[in-house]
């Protein structure tokens, strides 16, 4: 028994607890049956929906105006699209005003919810304002228009409102009014005029990709060769650079220019050339790029302009790894002053270039002293990169000192990115203009007493529907809650004391951008190809012909386009390189075979050749490789006309005989080399002391033959003359008959000739002249022979 009561003990009172809740639950059971077979109340289930997913998407196209007021009435467009596999029925489409945004990244968390929830996505405007929508199949879109006078919506004051446009229907598994679908955008709301306006300063960046290649054609204008024909298309109406100027030359922006652009489509004016395979084409685009010049000429006269040093150079991959190759900073000097030039004699009108944008805003203490380096004190930065570390409640004004004199122009992170998405998609364009908008204001209500300075740099390059974005969110704006600022003007304003001025240092720049930089191999890339640039220049005659697209060239190769694009922009340095290279083999020397040299003194020619079209200007040195064998003559100065080769002539000295090697080397008139050494052998073969001796020998020997011949002759011409004395003699005395001719027998040396034991006689010397007895002239076709001797010797002699 005792066990017994103590089992009930500790027992009893659990299972009194137990049979309880079982009692109750069996009484209750005919209840909840009930309860089960009847439809749920549709708040409930409205409740139910408040963290599920949507079945029905809801896109907004359209909403004008953009930033209503009291008297205007709202119309909002767009699209519906049953996602799901279930039809919807009785279904209606309404607006839905929401609560106050109480700041800037309340902005961005309405933004990103999906589905609906009660309370915050606020009660829907119904009535004759909702448009009934019926059956919606599964995968069945449906467009709808909803107007709404601004007065119904019962805006109160000043503020931006989330607006929502929500579908509500029922479907088979759940047959009651529910949300099925709802998408939220946003409502700025000025019912009275500020205190005080914000300064909106907005870039509009006129950049594009590098086009022209450094090849000309070899006329006389140069013609220059584009890598593609792709700006033609950009600059024709409705393309992305048309649309800016076109859109732009109506907004309140500052102009923030490439020059590279600018004389880009300049050159497109005239005849230019477009790469085909290993050959070009004929350019197209003459009349659209006159168009589009005259068009901006006329769009930035008394607008102001800001010019980029010239082909826009990646400044962060400068500063992080390009400044530590020699030479390369100076690119951007010269960048720099180019790019007023260029702006100045295209569009006619005088651009600031104080102002340094490195890529996405993104700063470091590095970057910001590459960019100053060439003189632009203003940087401009953006508010992700520079960010506020003090605690502000509102946005502060864009300028801020930095230190040196420095300033550092703050872009807005969000409105600069506000457009940055596929804009083609009018849903996405319209959402990005109404949070631009509401953005913009709420700046303005941050401290509506206080006056500030707001910059937004968009992204460099923005595509056409990004342009169309970007105008319709200004022309939104219609200055109520802010008026235009100049870029100069924004830099100048009086920067807040609680502001950020701290630069961030090398280590906090982001690893997505590090990694799209330009590599170190680059920059040495760069400067390999001004190196053989700055000898080439040397010798040229006519040097604008390749220093100007050629010094464009290897900016263009620092370009920030070619973020992105590492085998192209490794694509683009090395034709560059390898163009400019093949000219300067254009200029030679001819080579030369070995050659041999006879004699103490000799020379020794060297061609030069030039296949240019222009005539360069060298200094020729051959040079001894043994000096104390064989000297040659001091360089000299060598000219060549384009085309056209030329061949100079270095005296020799030999001063022992055998080979020696002779090497030729051509110079720049400042005396850099330019071109290899060419080498070639030289066989000296020097006349010795002996050989001259028996020449001489053999001359006077010669000279000693003449001698005798004459002194013979002589001798035979005084026999001759008694010979016709004792002629005369016999004829007077009858002498010999008619016609008997006399015979006379040759004189024979006088042994007792001193001249006779000097030059004995040789097979080889003349026979002693015989010539004819006749005193009158030599008849036709007689040789008469003219003796080098002088006197007489012969009768036909005379």
């Amino acid at each position: 028994m005792a066990d017994a009561a103590d089992l009930r003990g500790t027992t009893s009172a659990r299972a009194r607890r137990w049979l309880r809740r079982t009692a109750a639950l069996l009484a209750a059971a005919p209840m909840f049956a009930g309860v089960l077979q009847l439809p749920a109340a549709p708040a409930a289930h409205a409740e139910s929906k408040a963290t599920g997913g949507r079945s029905v998407d809801v896109s907004i196209t359209s909403l004008t105006p953009t930033s209503p007021t009291k008297s205007d009435t709202l119309t909002v467009s767009g699209t519906l699209t049953n996602d799901s596999r279930a039809a919807v029925s009785g279904s209606h489409v309404g607006l839905r005003v929401g609560p106050t945004m109480n700041g800037r990244s309340a902005i961005d968390t309405a933004a990103r919810r999906i589905g609906y929830t009660q309370g915050l996505d606020g009660t829907e405007i119904g009535g004759k304002y909702t448009k009934k929508i019926g059956k919606l199949a599964a995968g069945a879109s449906r467009d709808f228009t909803l107007s709404i006078p601004v007065n119904e919506l019962h805006l109160g004051e000043n503020g931006v409102y989330q607006l929502g446009v929500s579908l509500t229907g029922q479907t088979h598994s759940r047959p009651w009014p529910q949300v099925l679908g709802i998408q939220r955008t946003f409502l700025p709301w000025q019912s009275s005029a500020p205190a005080e306006k914000s300064r909106l300063t907005y870039l509009w960046p006129l950049i594009s990709t590098t086009h022209v290649t450094a090849r000309t054609d070899n006329d006389e204008d140069r013609t220059p060769i584009f890598r593609d024909d792709r700006l033609a298309k950009e600059l024709a109406p409705g393309g992305r650079l048309q649309q800016m100027v076109t859109l732009g030359k109506n907004l309140p922006i500052t102009w923030v220019i490439d020059p590279d652009l600018l004389a880009t489509v300049d050159a497109m004016t005239k005849k230019y050339e477009v790469q085909n395979g290993d050959g070009t084409t004929a350019g197209h685009g003459q009349a659209v790029a006159k168009q589009w010049l005259d068009d901006l000429q006329k769009a930035v006269q008394g607008q102001q302009v800001v010019a980029l040093p010239f082909a826009d150079p990646d400044l962060a991959s400068l500063a992080h790894r390009g400044k530590n190759v020699t030479g390369s900073l100076g690119h951007l000097q010269d960048a720099t002053e180019l790019a007023s030039t260029t702006v100045q004699t295209v569009l006619g009108v005088k651009p600031r270039t104080d102002f340094a944008w490195p890529v996405d805003g993104a700063v470091d203490s590095s970057i910001v002293d590459v960019a100053t380096s060439a003189g632009a004190h203003n940087v401009i930065a953006r508010s992700d990169s520079l960010r506020e570390t003090g605690g502000l409640s509102y946005t502060p004004t864009a300028a801020r000192q930095i230190g040196g004199g420095n300033t550092a122009v703050v872009a807005d992170a969000r409105l600069s990115t506000a457009f940055t998405g596929d804009m083609s998609k009018a849903q996405n364009s319209t959402r990005a203009i109404q949070r631009f908008l509401a953005q913009t204001q709420l700046i303005n209500l941050q401290a509506p007493d206080k006056p500030r300075s707001i910059v937004v740099a968009p992204q460099r390059m923005p595509t056409t529907s990004q342009v169309q974005a970007m105008a319709a969110a200004l022309d939104g704006l219609s200055g109520q809650w802010s008026q235009p600022l100049g870029l100069g003007q924004a830099a100048k304003a009086k920067p807040d004391p609680n502001a950020t001025q701290r630069v961030p240092g090398v280590r906090s720049y982001p690893r997505a951008l590090r990694a799209r930089e330009l590599p170190t191999e680059a920059f040495q890339n760069v400067q390999e190809t001004q190196g053989t640039l700055d000898m080439f220049e040397r010798i040229l005659t006519a040097k604008y012909r390749v220093v100007t697209p050629f010094g464009n060239a290897i900016r263009r190769e620092m370009s920030t386009s070619w973020r992105g694009e590492a085998q192209h922009a490794t694509d683009f340095r090395h034709a560059v390189q390898t163009y400019l290279s093949g000219l300067t083999k254009k200029v030679r020397l001819v080579p030369k075979t070995n050659m041999t040299l006879s004699g103490r003194s000799a020379t020794v020619p060297v061609t030069v050749q030039n296949n240019l079209v222009q005539g360069v200007e060298l200094r020729l040195v051959l040079r001894s490789h043994q000096g104390n064998r064989l000297e040659i003559s001091g360089p000299q100065l060598v000219n060549v006309e384009g085309g056209h080769s030329r061949s100079v002539k270095f005296g020799t000295t030999a001063n022992a005989n055998g080979p020696v090697w002779v090497s030729a080397q051509l110079y720049t008139p400042d005396g850099q080399p330019y071109g290899p050494e060419m080498p070639f052998e030289a066989n000296v073969t020097e006349i010795t002391s002996t050989v001259i001796l028996v020449i001489a020998g053999g001359v006077l020997l010669l000279v000693l033959a003449g001698v005798r011949i004459y002194i013979q002759r002589k001798r035979a011409a005084a026999r001759s003359g008694e010979d016709g004395d004792d002629s005369d003699e016999n004829s007077q005395d009858g002498g010999e008959a008619d016609g008997q001719e006399d015979e006379s027998e040759d004189p024979q040396p006088d042994a007792s000739d001193p001249m006779h034991a000097f030059v004995p006689e040789q097979p080889s010397d003349p026979a002693p002249d015989t010539g004819s007895q006749s005193a009158g002239p030599s008849g036709p076709g007689e040789k008469v022979e003219h003796c080098a001797m002088p006197g007489p010797v012969g009768r036909s002699g005379r």
